[in-house]
Order: structure tokens, then C-alpha cells, then sequence
């Protein structure tokens, strides 16, 4: 006899079902959490600051209901500072549709436009209404979807409740949707065995369309959909399959995951009741024969084959000819889901309930077997164990420090009423792919010993009870506090917690559980290290990080600036202060200086909080007014205090570095700064008067400080933009003159120097804005959907210069501007995110305009983003029409194998292009992108090429003449033909009728949305390379339409989800991923094996993730070793527990390596330029580490969570080589291997700047 899980509720008529679903992906932001949080006051306080407020006034917690989403609930607490955060594992809330909040609702309605939908949903969703099947379901989120669609026509559906029921698609076959708040589900359901024989049931195909997203095949049958950045969106587990061959069984289809026991009539001891019926408890089971396979079910892993265009299922051979009319329904079953958080169960009989549903009755963990209770044999199930998986992503919690965490989960059913312990574990990340005996064990959080559940069938009752688990002092191994603390702080990308059975030997420990999971954090902002310090200086401030060379400050009353700041993600409710710390040197001792009067806090009461119109925190001004030593050298540093417990008590932050300065009050004093022209000094504390503009000069004259008796006898300047001063200046007074190179804000730094102070004084420093330089002439970003490609530098039609494409010219869903907003979001509204599209030209295609752009005998300038597909021959870019040539050509040049820029020296029927010609300093490199510029100055008679916003060289310029022809993209004009035809992609073609400095193309080069490269730079993936799922020897990048691939080498292996590294080999890409010499960004999901670390000599680098050179790397992520983990480390089995040493009876435990996380130049000596993590590397579980290049201000940043340390200059060395995982290629040998496993790489052209960006492109 076999009992059955959850089959009172069969569906009329017995059948095969088949079923795909989608759920939205754990750590992907809703749409509605985009648009949850309305802007605080812009000139009050924050809604958290309100909310704080409040608490402390009545005594009472208060939601802070603009920090709302789906999942998450915010709390301001009675002390008026700390915060608490409920982070559900469901949605409790989705946004409605007038920009509220509703409760979650999947009960299915019809809609005005004949659709089908679910009343409330976290995830835009519609299911067909009956009719083309091309319709069936579609879900999406922020303007994206993915669409599925039945070969067929579809009746209008039934509605019952959350599932739509298609009757009859096929011959006895039913097409069943059921909506959940997060996604759905889709079941085939056979009622015959005819229809299970019949030949359409092979191979069950759904067309597939999908926008702004992309498909890619996972683990054991899985799928996923991806956007733009690589982020997953929509998850479904493995494709399974099952029968009802539980319901053969005798028992009435009790369920095995019911609320009810039933005495084992055939074991029962003597005397025992003799009844036969089941035990109810909680009422009869109310699970659905859809959610998956029973106890007794026959279960099966399905294929599943996805192309571009559909979605094709194999259900198993054997599973549907040897299903008996008896064993009727089969089902076949992937959900599709939201990605915002993940849960399962896991059970050793090879049952996986993915993203399941709770309710009354939940799911189980521990043993479902036999056990005795009264003298009564009660029976559950066949023995096998259940665990339960709750999975968060960190979000929320970034940017806080944790005080206190508790999880609760809330327990419905017991086996009986006599308490048994069960565990809180976490473990290392589930999947929609993870099966039985799932992750590995990290660390247990805690254990309870509790019964809920049973009702009146104990005394006292015992109704469904919430489980607390909450740290508690007398019991060391409680580790859920310091773990979440962790956890928000970047150490690993997923908290994954597990209720287990402490016993999965004892029947009587089964218990069942909802799926209301809630994880509780009590926190403060966390501080970091504060920003814009130094002695104020007239409009700026001074910092000299040098004592050898420390500033000089007349006056012994300073006043002292910093600005606090907050961890990323902690600005809301953040309560700040500055703690400023001055020294004095006395000989060679350093000691404090007297402090000011007031304290050396700033504020010294009350605090500082985050300004909605500053779009961060106030800066502070401490005014030192306890004099200074005259004479005597100092330094100043200063800390962030987060203030907590009714701002008696603060977490403080790293500190700032020094600054040193002399105080010196007969030394120069700041200069006066008079009589300007072409630009003007910003009045203090007003607005500013643009003038001038990018490269145009103006003056100032220097003299003496008002009143100031000593002599200058010189000066020297420079500008904000500048590296370094200008040479003294001798005389008196000084009219210098002085260029700006681009637009915007600029300081101007100003220090006289006297016969006496021949090193120089007090700096002045004062404000004042450049104009706008010339706007483009045309512009080009190719994001029409079809037809011409519309010049965007102009919204005038009659001035526009369009491009029409011609000779199969087409546009690609692989711009440089990556993922990007389509259309803005609204107060009730979400932004719509799209691909941005390039120009592709290959095989003579090319793009032109009727008329000339350029006037070629004035200055100019043009630029464009290119990905070269080839090399062989000259590949041009662009040029302008003259009658026999171009009077420049933007190329590949094969004869260099670089990028150039050539001038012809006339426009005659042969002419030369080696006269005016600049080269690149590095070769070119194909599949990648790169931006190029060239400047044309024929007011300096200067050529220029710049590759990636840095200048590679110039040249004389010698001819001169005006080209009237159209403008060409793809092709130029040579010899009265065209030729050199371009082979790639081209995008965001910029033309100026000027000559554009080494600034403004920098920031061209950042590809912003602001002007002169202002703002975040747009990232484009390049490389998404998921191991999940591959097989054999290689990795394929299926989703970032660039197809790189990994090739697996010795002492390295995939198994169906990782990329094994067995510390001797690795993966290697055929060519670069990224050009080396632009900016990009590299992150890696990976697991490094601290026990087989711990015999490497200190020092070791197991390089991770890098790209080659001929001789080495120019780039590497690794973990470097520094020593041995005091804490040894408890050796687990396969299964996650503890193995005993049998010589003791006690666990066995082992040492780790130590040591820190790494970006940067991988070196033999260690000396190469790199960025570390602020802690010690967590080694054993997944981690993913992002680094970042950028290439225009020539820094490398590492991120976990958030930016670890401050970004470190770094020049990356050109790579020509691949990309190689485990192990780095140091000497011209490879080395530096790596014990653990890679799950996931990607790349992008384009650097991240900002946790937040981070956070917007990579995920949390």
C-alpha cells in the first residue's frame, strides 16, 4: 500500500499533466520596489527621520511606509534611532495599480481586452482568454516579459479560483494555469492512455518570445530568463514528470504531506483501537495533485531543448508507456517565478517542491515514517526525510549594521504533542535546480525544541504557532546575529537558512511548516569613512597626504571640513556625526592637540541626516578655535559616528587619511585673485556666471592679501582639472592665464611664495563655471526601431542629417549602451528597460547621409564606439564624401595592425595618406568594444587619435580642404570609390564642428548621460558564461549576444552547475573578453576551498578569474593566503554532517587558510598594483567579487557588497590573450591555480562606479 501526498483534491478525471512555470528570481528588484519609495521632502526631514520621530514620541514602533516593497517592512523604533527591518520570504503586499499597496491576490479574473489575470500579483501577468495559442501566458516586470505560446488554438478557459483550466487542448487532454503571487504554473493533463501514447506527448513544444530578456537552459532542466546585465528575472526548476501511481494505494489518498496520521492497521500492537481511518488534525489535506509528485508517485527528470524561438519538452519514454490506467494523472511540471527570493524542499526520495506554497498546511521536514505513539503504530509516509530551504537576498540590509536578527517560520502540524528539536541551519545557495541532500551545511544558527500544530488534540492545545529563533547567550553556538551581520556586510551574496529535523531518524520530530518565513534585523546605519576632508581654503580645502610636504596655514583658528557618509544603502534613517582628530608634533612625537571648545564633534548635539536635495549628507565645518602651535607641524584625520541607543551610544567608521599641515602665521597668505576676464569668481554662497567655455582662455591677475605687510615675490597656480601646479611665477603681482578643458565647475588653486617662504604659503582657492562648449553637429545611437537612423543632436527635422541604411545594413540588441531605460517612470508608473542596438555592417553594408555633416576645412571632430569583427585588410569606419577621397579616415590600419586616423593631403585622383597619419599605441583588438576619436585642429594645426578616451599621439597637419559629399558610416571614399568597407558594429557616432580636448573626450569616452561625461557610465555585457547547466568541456555564453566560450582543461570539470577547479587546471577563453585599455568590469561567483589552501606557503595567490598577456596578466581576481584561520573548521560528509573521529567519538575538525580577497596586477613578486577587501575572505561558501577598471581616470575598485577600500591607480596592461579561470599565466607559465569551483563570470564594457551602481548592473 502506498500512501499518496495531497490527492483528496484530484482534478475531475484522471490524466497526464504537463507544466511549465515561471517565478520572478531571488535579489531582482520588482517593478513595484522601483516605484515603492516616494522622495521625501526635499527641504524637510526624511520619512525615516518622521517616522523616528514619531516612535520616540509615543512611546510605540512606526512603519516607515515609504521604504515598502513587496517583501519588505520597515520599522522606526522607540529610541528615536534604530530601525527595524521584516523581510519576508513571500510577497505580503503588491503594487496596485493607482500606485498603492493591495494584498496579494492570484484568484483569476477576466479582463476588458479578453485577457486572463490574476487580481493582485507581484509580476505583471496575463493569461490567454481562449482562441490563438500564440497568447498562452506572458509575465513580465518593468516593461520586460517573456511569452509562451501552445501550437494551437486554446477553448476559453474555466476559472476556478488561481487555475485556468483549457479543456481538451489535445484529445483527453486538459491545458491548466495556475497563478501564484509570483508567477505561475502550466500543467498538461493526459486523462487517457491513448492520449499519453499519442505522438504529439514526444515532445511538447511552446513557442518562446521574449523582450528585453533572454533564455537560457540551467541545471538538470532548468531555465531561466536573464535582462541586459546577466541579472535573472524569471526562474523554472527542473522539467518533471509524474504519475498518480500513489493513488493505487489503499488508504482513501491520504496524503503523506497531509495534517493527519493514520494507525498502521497491519503493525498496531495488541489492544490498540482497531479503527483504520486517518487521524484528522487540521482538517483534510488541501494541497493540489499540480504542485508535484506524491509519496508513491513514479518521478521523472524531464529534457528540456531551448532555442531562441521555443521552449521544447521530452517527457520520459518509459514514464509514459509504462503509466497504467490505475497510475493516471501524470504530470509534467516547470514553474515560472520572480527571482526576488527562493525557498524548497528538498525530500531523499528525489522530490522537489521549488517555490511551494504553505498555508494551513505547509510542507514537512524530517522523517515521514512510523512511529508509536499511545501504544497506537501511527504511519506517515514510506520513511523518506524532508529539509526546507528560505533563501534572501540582501537588498535591504546593505549599507546597516545588524544589532540583533531573529528568523520566524510559523509551524502548522506535529507529528504529536510532545515537543522535538528542530534546526536552523544555513547553507551554502539553493537553486531551482537542487536536489536531495542539497547544500552543504556553513553553520548552525540555532535549534528549538517545540510542538504547534496539533489543536485540541493535545492538552493544553496546541494551535499553529510562530517559531522564534533568536540568538540566546547561554548557548555559544547561536550564531544568527553575527551571521546576518555578516551577511549585510558583503561577506556572501545569499543568506540560505534550512529547518531540518535534529533527528532525521525519529518519526515523532516531522513537523510541517508555512511558507511565511520572516527574517527580523534590528539595525543602525553603518558609517564609512568620511569624504572631502581638509582645512577649508577659501571655496575648496587643502590636503597634503604627505608630511614631507605638508600644507601651510597662516591661520592657527582653522576651520576643519569632512563630510559623514554611510555605507551604501545606509543613508536612510542614518543619524551622523564627525568626530575630528588633530595632532601636533613635538621632536618626533606625535600627540593630541588641544581641543576645541566646543568639543571636536560635529554637530556637538543633536546629529546630521541625509538631504534629499543634496542627494547625500551635509558637510561639516569644525571651527578649530583653540589655537594651533604657531610653528609646528600637524595632522588631521577625521571619523563618521553612526549615533544609536537615543544617540548615546555610536558605531564609528575607519578613518580618513591624514592631512598635514604647518601652521605658520608669518608664512604668504592666500592671495588675492582680481580683475578676470572671459570668466568670473562664484559669490560666496550664491550662484555662479558661466562664461568663457571648453579650451577657451581667460585671466586673472594675483596679488598680495588684502592688508597683508610682507612681499610676494611669486606665484603659482593651477586648475581642479590639473595633475600639478605651474611653474613660480616671479613678480609681485601675476596676470595668469589659464584653459579649461571642458565645461562645468572648476577651482582655481592660487599659493604665493616671499623671499622668505621660497616653498610658498596659504592656498587660495576660488570657484567659477565654464559654459557649454559646441553641442554635436550630429549624432547617431541607432535606437529606431526600423528606417532611417535619426541624427538625435538636433529636435529640429529640417536640421537633422539622418542616415539611411543600405547594403543589408542592420541594427543589433547589442548597443554599448547596455540595458536602458525606454521610457522614464511616473509617480504610478515603473521605467520601461530595454536593449540599446548598434549598427551592424558587414559585406559592404554602410550607412550615409544626402548631405555633408562636416565643414572638413575647419576644426572638428568624430567619435564612435566600434566592435571590429576582423582583421586582414584596412577596415574604415567612417569619412565624408569628397569627389575622389575622404579627407580623413577613421580605421583599422592592417599595415600597423592598429586603430589610425588618416588625412588625405588633396582631394585629387591620387593623393597620400602617410603625410598626416597618427597610429595607436596597442594593437587592435577584435570582438571587443572600443572607442575611438579623432580631432581635427586645423586652428593648431594638430591630428589626433585618441583610443578609448586617452590620447595615443598627434600629428602635423599640412593639407586642407572642404569635402562635400555625404557622410559615411562603414565605408570611405578612396581614389573616387568606396573601400575599406567595415566589418562589426558601430554605435554612438558623435560629430563636432570643433576640435574637442583630452577632457571632453575622456568623458565621451565614459559614454554618460550628462554633459562631458558627467554621471554614471552605461555598462554593455559582454560576456555572461554560466556553468550551470553545461556539460562536456565547455562553457557558452548563450544570453549576451556575444557567444564567448570556455573551454574546460585538465584539473578542472563541470558538473551540471559548477566549474570544478581541482587546484592544478582551469578554463580558458580562445581571445579577449574586454579591450584592457578601456574601461570594463569583471564579476565572478566562486567558492575557494580554504582546506586545500592551507599548505601553500603564505603569500600564495590563487587567482580566480584573469585575462592574458603574452607574459602574464593584465588583470586578476584572487584570494591571497596570509596565514591560518585560529578557528578550525568542522569536516562534513556528503551530506552535510559532522564526520567523528573515531578515535575520540567527537567531530573532526581542520584549519583554513586566511588571507584576503584581491583586484588587480597578478605579479611573481606581489608587487603588482591591487585593490584588497576591507576583511578577511570568506572561504568555503559562494562569495561574488566584481572588480572595475576605469580606464579614463586610470583607477581599479573592488566590490563585494559593497566598495572595498578606495579605488587604487592602476594601468592595465594591454591583453591580446583569453580569459582564464583558475589559474593565472605569470612568466609565460601558468600558475596560481585555485582549489573550489566558478559558478558564474560575467563582463562589461564600461566600469561601475558606486555600490549603488554596482548593485543596478551586477545585482546585490
Amino acid at each position: 500500500m502506498r500512501p499518496t501526498r495531497g490527492r483528496a483534491a484530484r482534478l475531475a478525471g484522471a490524466g497526464v499533466t504537463l507544466a511549465l512555470a515561471l517565478t520572478l528570481a531571488p535579489g531582482m528588484p520588482l517593478a513595484a520596489d522601483r516605484a515603492s519609495a516616494a522622495p521625501s521632502d526635499a527641504t524637510g526631514p526624511t520619512a525615516s527621520e518622521k517616522a523616528l520621530a514619531e516612535a520616540a514620541a509615543t512611546g510605540e514602533r512606526v512603519e516607515v511606509v515609504a521604504e515598502r516593497t513587496e517583501r519588505d517592512t520597515v520599522f522606526a523604533n522607540p529610541d528615536g534611532s534604530t530601525l527595524t527591518l521584516e523581510k519576508s520570504i513571500v510577497p505580503v503586499r503588491v503594487a496596485a495599480a493607482d500606485g498603492g499597496w493591495v494584498r496579494p491576490d492570484a484568484t483569476l479574473v477576466k479582463r476588458a481586452d479578453g485577457s486572463v489575470g490574476p487580481r493582485a500579483a507581484a509580476v505583471e501577468m496575463s493569461f490567454s482568454g481562449g482562441g490563438s495559442g500564440a497568447d498562452l501566458v506572458t509575465i513580465g516586470d518593468a516593461g520586460r516579459s517573456v511569452s509562451l505560446g501552445w501550437p494551437g488554438t486554446l477553448p476559453e478557459p474555466r476559472l476556478d479560483g488561481a487555475r485556468a483550466v483549457y479543456e481538451d487542448v489535445r484529445p483527453d487532454v486538459n491545458l491548466i494555469l495556475t497563478a501564484t503571487p509570483e508567477g505561475f504554473r502550466q500543467v498538461l493533463e493526459v486523462e487517457t492512455l491513448e492520449a499519453a501514447a499519442a505522438p504529439g506527448l514526444r515532445a511538447i513544444s511552446y513557442d518562446l518570445d521574449t523582450d528585453g530578456l533572454q533564455a537560457r537552459a540551467g541545471a538538470a532542466g532548468s531555465m531561466e530568463v536573464v535582462d541586459g546585465n546577466g541579472q535573472v528575472v524569471f526562474r523554472s526548476p527542473s522539467a518533471r514528470m509524474w504519475n498518480s501511481a500513489g493513488d493505487t494505494a489503499d488508504g482513501e489518498g491520504l496524503s503523506a504531506q497531509s495534517a493527519g496520521l493514520r494507525p498502521l492497521g497491519a503493525a498496531r500492537t495488541a489492544g490498540a483501537d482497531t479503527g483504520s481511518d486517518p487521524v484528522p488534525v487540521t482538517g483534510p489535506a488541501d494541497e493540489n495533485p499540480l504542485d508535484g509528485p506524491g509519496a508513491g508517485d513514479e518521478s521523472a527528470l524531464m529534457d528540456v531543448v531551448l532555442d531562441k524561438e521555443s521552449v521544447r519538452v521530452v517527457p520520459d519514454a518509459g514514464l509514459l508507456t509504462g503509466t497504467t490506467q490505475a497510475e493516471l494523472p501524470l504530470y509534467i511540471d516547470p514553474s515560472v517565478e520572480l527571482n526576488e527570493s527562493e525557498r524548497t524542499v528538498l525530500s531523499s526520495d528525489g522530490d522537489v517542491f521549488y517555490n511551494f506554497s504553505g498555508g494551513t498546511n505547509g510542507m514537512s521536514v524530517g522523517k515521514c515514517g512510523s512511529a508509536v505513539i499511545g501504544g497506537v503504530t501511527y504511519y506517515c509516509g514510506n520513511g523518506y526525510v524532508n529539509r526546507m530551504y528560505f533563501e534572501f537576498a540582501p537588498d535591504k540590509l546593505k549599507g546597516k549594521h545588524v544589532l540583533d536578527a531573529e528568523f520566524n517560520v510559523t509551524e502548522t502540524w506535529s507529528f504529536s504533542c510532545d515537543a522535538r528539536w528542530v534546526d536552523l541551519e544555513r547553507t551554502n545557495p539553493i537553486s531551482s535546480s537542487s536536489k536531495w541532500p542539497g547544500p552543504t551545511k556553513l553553520d548552525q544558527m540555532g535549534d528549538r525544541n517545540v510542538s504547534a500544530g496539533r489543536g485540541s488534540a493535545c492538552s493544553p492545545a496546541q494551535p499553529a504557532a510562530p517559531i522564534r529563533f533568536h540568538d540566546y547567550a547561554e548557548e555559544p553556538d547561536e550564531n544568527l546575529t553575527p551571521t546576518v551581520r555578516s551577511f549585510a556586510a558583503g561577506s556572501f551574496p545569499r543568506l540560505t537558512l534550512m529547518l531540518m529535523a535534529k533527528s532525521e531518524s525519529d518519526t515523532v520530530s516531522w513537523k510541517r511548516f508555512d511558507d511565511d518565513a520572516v527574517l527580523t534585523v534590528d539595525y543602525v546605519s553603518k558609517p564609512a569613512t568620511p569624504t572631502e576632508t581638509g582645512v577649508k581654503a577659501g571655496a575648496g580645502r587643502v590636503c597634503s597626504k604627505s608630511e614631507s610636504s605638508p600644507s601651510v596655514i597662516t591661520d592657527p583658528r582653522p576651520d576643519l571640513l569632512a563630510t559623514p557618509e554611510t555605507a551604501a544603502g545606509g543613508e536612510s534613517g542614518a543619524r551622523l556625526r564627525i568626530y575630528f582628530d588633530v595632532d601636533v608634533k613635538n621632536g618626533t612625537t606625535w600627540s593630541d592637540a588641544p581641543e576645541p571648545t566646543t568639543s571636536s564633534l560635529k554637530p556637538t548635539s543633536g546629529y546630521v541626516a541625509y538631504s534629499s536635495t543634496l542627494k547625500g549628507f551635509p558637510a561639516q565645518t569644525k571651527d578649530w578655535d583653540n589655537p594651533l602651535a604657531d610653528g609646528k607641524l600637524h595632522r588631521y584625520r577625521a571619523y563618521t559616528h553612526s549615533l544609536y541607543n537615543s544617540d548615546q551610544s555610536f558605531l564609528s567608521s575607519p578613518q580618513s587619511d591624514w592631512c598635514y599641515f604647518t601652521v605658520d602665521s608669518k608664512a604668504p597668505q592666500k592671495p588675492s585673485i582680481t580683475s578676470w576676464t572671459t570668466y568670473s569668481e562664484c559669490v560666496t554662497g550664491g550662484s555662479c556666471v558661466a562664461g568663457g567655455g571648453p579650451g577657451k582662455s581667460g585671466t586673472a591677475v594675483f596679488g598680495p592679501a588684502a592688508g597683508e605687510t610682507s612681499t610676494n615675490s611669486g606665484y603659482r597656480y593651477r586648475l581642479s582639472s590639473d595633475s600639478a601646479w605651474s611653474a613660480w611665477m616671479s613678480g609681485t603681482t601675476y596676470k595668469a592665464t589659464f584653459t579649461p578643458p571642458s565645461s562645468g565647475t572648476y577651482l582655481l588653486h592660487v599659493q604665493a611664495k616671499s623671499a622668505a617662504y621660497p616653498l610658498g604659503g596659504d592656498e587660495q582657492i576660488v570657484r567659477f563655471l565654464v559654459s557649454e562648449g559646441p553641442k554635436p553637429v550630429a549624432h547617431w545611437n541607432f535606437d529606431e526601431p526600423s528606417g532611417a537612423a535619426v541624427d538625435t543632436s538636433t529636435t529640429d527635422s529640417a536640421l537633422r542629417d539622418d542616415l539611411t541604411l543600405s547594403a543589408g545594413a542592420v541594427r543589433t540588441p547589442d548597443g554599448r549602451r547596455g540595458e536602458i531605460v525606454k521610457q522614464p517612470a511616473t509617480e504610478t508608473t515603473t521605467a520601461v528597460l530595454g536593449q540599446d542596438q548598434a549598427l551592424k555592417v558587414t559585406n559592404s553594408a554602410y550607412a550615409s547621409t544626402t548631405e555633408p555633416v562636416l565643414q572638413t576645412a575647419a576644426s572638428y571632430t568624430v567619435a564612435a564606439w566600434v566592435r571590429l569583427e576582423a582583421t586582414g585588410r584596412n577596415f574604415t569606419v567612417a569619412g565624408q564624401d569628397g569627389t575622389y577621397y575622404s579627407p580623413f579616415f577613421l580605421s583599422y590600419c592592417e599595415d600597423s595592425k592598429t586603430w589610425c586616423v588618416r588625412l588625405a593631403d588633396a582631394d585629387l585622383a591620387s593623393t597620400s595618406l602617410s603625410n598626416q597619419r597618427v597610429n595607436a599605441k596597442d594593437p587592435a583588438q577584435t570582438g571587443v568594444w572600443t572607442h575611438l576619436a579623432a580631432v581635427v585642429d586645423h586652428d593648431k594645426n594638430v591630428l589626433s587619435l585618441y583610443v578609448n578616451g586617452r590620447l595615443q599621439g598627434t600629428d602635423t597637419i599640412t593639407g586642407n580642404w572642404s569635402a562635400n559629399g555625404g557622410f559615411q558610416i562603414g565605408r570611405v571614399k578612396y581614389k573616387g570609390a568606396y573601400a575599406d568597407p567595415f566589418a562589426g558594429e558601430v554605435d554612438e557616432v558623435t560629430v563636432w564642428q570643433a576640435a574637442q580636448s583630452d577632457v571632453q573626450i575622456a568623458g565621451e569616452a565614459r559614454l554618460t548621460d550628462g554633459p562631458d561625461g558627467t554621471g554614471l557610465p552605461h555598462l554593455e555585457l559582454v560576456a555572461d558564461l554560466n556553468a550551470s547547466g553545461a556539460s562536456g568541456s565547455t562553457i557558452q555564453d548563450t544570453t549576451s549576444n556575444y557567444g564567448p566560450t570556455l573551454t574546460v582543461g585538465s584539473g578542472a570539470k563541470l558538473d551540471g552547475e559548477s566549474l570544478v577547479l581541482e587546484g592544478t587546471g582551469g578554463a580558458e577563453s580562445a581571445s579577449p573578453l574586454v579591450d584592457t585599455t578601456g574601461s570594463f568590469t569583471v564579476a565572478v561567483e566562486t567558492m575557494v576551498d580554504g582546506a586545500a589552501l592551507k599548505d601553500k606557503p603564505n603569500g600564495y595567490r590563487a587567482q580566480v578569474l584573469g585575462q592574458r598577456t603574452a607574459t602574464g596578466s593584465s588583470w586578476g581576481l584572487w584570494f591571497e593566503k596570509t596565514g591560518l584561520d585560529s578557528q578550525g573548521h568542522e569536516v562534513l560528509d556528503e551530506n552535510g554532517d559532522p564526520v567523528i573521529d573515531e578515535a575520540t567519538g567527537e567531530p573532526k575538525f581542520e584549519t583554513w587558510a586566511l588571507g584576503r580577497w584581491h583586484f588587480g596586477l597578478l605579479t611573481a613578486d606581489g608587487n603588482g598594483a591591487s585593490v584588497q577587501s576591507d576583511a578577511a575572505a570568506v572561504l568555503g561558501t559562494d562569495v561574488e567579487l566584481t572588480g572595475a577598471y576605469d580606464a579614463q581616470n586610470q583607477t581599479i575598485s573592488l566590490f563585494l557588497v559593497d566598495r572595498q577600500g578606495e579605488p587604487t591607480q592602476y594601468t592595465a596592461p594591454a591583453s591580446s590573450g583569453g580569459v582564464a579561470v583558475g589559474k593565472g599565466w605569470l612568466n609565460s607559465a601558468w600558475g596560481n591555480h585555485v582549489p573550489g569551483r566558478v559558478n558564474h563570470i560575467r563582463m562589461w564594457a564600461g566600469a561601475v562606479q558606486s555600490a549603488h551602481h554596482k548593485t543596478a548592473v551586477v545585482g546585490d
